[in-house]
């Protein structure tokens, strides 16, 4: 099974000159490189889809950072499925910690968008976790998302949907004093896979990919993703730095 290595680029890349540059750099980063067993997957912001549409780099597969729910309508400053399917995204992140943090979004919604997801033919990537107020019933916390979040989705939709399990409380921005063990991971891991068992069967729960998502940069690789046995990792910062995206992606290759 391949592994997913998706890069959120959150609200960075200011300019068309700066999207040049980070897309130039990323071309260069990638020449000579054999990554075989990897889905590359970049989000930019969305103003700059169109852009990294037209650059067409080899390998790379477009995602977003967020949808609404609705195809179209009156919901001003809103970003639909369509208008992602049109620019040729295959994948958005949905529930991140920054959304439920900045703008008070819920279970409810999130379940929302990744049921319209679906519909449209994008595959969510859900991310689940707790803060640091909710460390010490972290799995509690982690149960309720994924049951409210995956509610309606069916059994023939269930295995386009990744999990990132991202304990907000290790996100850089947080300070965190340290970061979440290759057994802590593995744990979080297996609490979501018995999860999807429960309500979609073994056979279905073993085609969903769950990546591991909070501070990932090319020197803990390996404790967060490949010991664990997690089939991926959500980059964010790290993202941003072309070299550094490609490096992780060599690791896991």
């Amino acid at each position: 099974m391949s592994k997913l290595i998706i890069g959120n680029l959150k609200m960075n890349i200011l300019s068309p000159a700066q999207q040049e540059q980070y897309l130039s750099l990323f071309k260069k980063e990638l020449t000579g490189k054999k990554i075989n067993n990897c889905e590359l997957i970049l989000c930019p912001p969305a103003i700059h889809l169109p852009g990294f549409q037209k650059a067409k780099i080899k390998k790379i597969i477009l995602g977003a950072q967020n949808m609404f729910w609705e195809e179209k309508g009156s919901y001003t400053g809103e970003i639909s499925p369509a208008m992602l399917k049109n620019f040729d995204c295959a994948y958005v992140i949905l529930g991140h910690s920054e959304r439920r943090r900045y703008f008070c979004e819920r279970d409810e919604e999130v379940n929302l968008k990744v049921i319209s997801a679906l519909k449209n033919g994008l595959k969510p990537v859900l991310c689940v976790g707790e803060n640091g107020e909710q460390k010490k019933e972290g799995s509690k916390v982690v149960l309720q998302q994924l049951e409210n979040c995956l509610a309606n989705i069916s059994r023939g939709k269930i295995e386009n949907v990744v999990i990132c399990y991202e304990p907000v409380w290790a996100i850089s921005s947080n300070n965190p004093d340290h970061l979440p063990s290759a057994n802590d991971i593995m744990s979080a891991k297996l609490l979501i896979r018995k999860f999807l068992v429960g309500k979609y069967g073994v056979k279905l729960a073993e085609k969903v990919k769950i990546i591991y998502g909070g501070s990932v940069s090319a020197s803990i690789t390996k404790e967060v993703c490949l010991e664990p046995g997690m089939d991926g990792v959500l980059i964010g910062r790290e993202s941003l730095a072309p070299h550094e995206f490609v490096k992780i992606a060599s690791l896991l290759n």
